[in-house]
């Protein structure tokens, strides 16, 4: 077992053993046996830090053996400059949410626990396979386990969101389906992504094959004007949930587009640029807008998501490196900054049982602890320098600017619509006296909270400080997926 299957399979089988494990008499044992494996699962990937290369963009930790030998399908894995950090941002925020569940959660406590195990190796899958067939198999599998978290430890509305966010997911995916397996007929029966990747394609079979793809990713990203799902699973899903999918199940969509869209159907990429281009832009402009209005926090921080994500798209659609770099790197503060978002609100949701933004105020007067945890990430919601959150925004607005100022200026000016809702939210929550007598009886974070957002907010600090470990892992792979789009265009 190479570095990558162990990053899979190690949380898989702690999954496993916790779905075996029993009943909720054994609570304590089982939540300390799902620490246990999430922070196993975080060391196993650690060393793949310390062997990356740098000066590289070729597949590294590379596995390869036949699966279902019939079909050519195999179980190959390896990782680049563009997957990399996905692999350890997912090991690493798995950590986060069985910190933040720990007494959250008292029925089926092994089956919550196991389900965040067992998508954690499945997460792991999709940005580490490099077979077109495994891909699939990983990236639908990870529906069960979010689609059990979201209807059985949900809001009264779980059943119905469930439901929305799998018939979404899913509708999207199987056009992605009938793409790859007309990859496959194509290039002489292989899924093999590199091979798909060489394999030269008229301009309507790229563009069929393009919008296949989009219907997938955009629906997973999500982008407008198939975000819809997005609000109402957050809204009902458990703290933890909406952690893992705003940190971590919405960028299995936009990488999507940087291992198959871009390279696989460069012409129609470059051609439909600007329709995608567009849409990122509503995304950023548009949903910023609607945010403001939200009284629930949860939604407002949901829509936020999807306007932070239209920069991702924006930054891949642009077509230069600062663009796709700056994308990339959004990509991973969004997960850091937005799970901080997400489990501030869980903090408050556990005490007072309201995510309403009207059933607080003066927060800071009873918890203050938590208060400077919770202004830290709605700076960096807003972007601001020294945070992560400005660190992406600032390097796609750059290269947005580089490719049309106008462009540029719209989205830059979209901060300003974050900078509003972010800061409306803290305000009415946090700042003023106390306006109720829930509010007055608050007790500040215990240590176990103290630790599970003071993890993010050191990653968040140390990402806006010191970018470079980041963007020095992906720039020899982006300017490679880069130079091969510009060839082809040439071609």
């Amino acid at each position: 077992m190479g570095l990558l299957s162990l990053a899979i399979w190690v949380p898989i089988a702690f999954g496993a053993v916790l779905l075996a494990l029993g009943r909720d008499e054994q609570a304590t044992a089982v939540r300390w046996v799902a620490l246990i494996g999430a922070i196993v699962s975080l060391l196993v990937t650690l060393p793949l830090y310390g062997q990356f290369d740098n000066t590289t963009a070729a597949m590294q930790f590379v596995e390869n053996m036949p699966w279902i030998e019939r079909f050519n399908v195999s179980y190959h894995l390896g990782v680049d400059g563009i997957s990399f950090w996905f692999v350890l941002l997912t090991a690493f925020m798995t950590v986060i949410v069985i910190i933040a569940g720990w007494e959250v959660i008292t029925h089926r406590v092994n089956q919550y626990m196991g389900a965040f195990l067992i998508l954690s190796g499945l997460m792991i899958g999709v940005f580490s396979a490099l077979d077109g067939m495994l891909f699939y198999v990983f990236f639908e599998a990870t529906l069960i386990p979010m689609y059990l978290i979201i209807g059985i430890w949900g809001g009264p509305n779980k059943i119905y969101a469930a439901f929305k966010f799998f018939l979404y997911t899913l509708l999207g995916s199987l056009l992605m389906l009938i793409a790859l397996i007309y990859l496959y007929t194509q290039s002489g029966g292989s899924f093999d992504l590199a091979l798909w990747h060489a394999m030269p394609l008229g301009q309507t079979a790229q563009t069929l094959l393009f919008f296949a793809f989009f219907a997938a990713f955009a629906v997973k990203v999500p982008m407008w004007p198939v975000h819809t799902w997005l609000p109402d699973v957050h809204v009902e899903a458990p703290t933890g949930g909406s952690a893992v999918l705003a940190a971590i199940m919405l960028k299995l969509g936009a990488y999507g587009f940087l291992r198959f869209s871009l390279p696989i159907a460069p012409d129609a990429a470059q051609a439909w640029g600007g329709f995608m281009v567009a849409l990122s832009l509503v995304a950023v402009v548009y949903v910023g807008l609607v945010a403001m209005v939200q009284q629930d926090m949860k939604k407002l921080v949901a829509y936020s998501s999807v306007a932070h994500m239209g920069f991702v798209t924006l930054g891949f659609f642009i077509f230069n490196d600062l663009g796709v770099s700056g994308g990339l790197v959004q990509m991973i503060a969004h997960g850091f900054v937005s799970a901080g978002m997400f489990l501030s609100i869980g903090v408050l949701y556990d005490r007072v049982h309201s995510r309403e933004i009207s059933s607080y105020g003066g927060v800071v007067n009873t918890m203050p602890k938590f208060a400077a945890f919770a202004l830290l990430f709605a700076m960096a919601n807003c972007g601001l320098p020294g945070t992560a959150g400005f660190v992406g925004e600032w390097m796609v607005i750059l290269g947005a600017v580089k490719f049309n100022f106008w462009i540029g200026f719209a989205a830059a000016s979209a901060l300003i619509f974050g900078a509003a809702y972010t800061l409306w939210m803290f305000k009415r929550v946090y700042l003023g006296p106390v306006t109720n007598q829930q509010v007055k009886e608050l007790t500040d974070i215990n240590a176990r909270e103290f630790l599970m957002l003071g993890l993010l907010a050191a990653a968040v600090l140390a990402m806006g400080l010191y970018p470079k470990p980041f963007t020095d892992v992906m720039d020899v792979s982006v300017a490679q997926l880069l130079k091969h789009v510009a060839i082809s265009k040439l071609n």
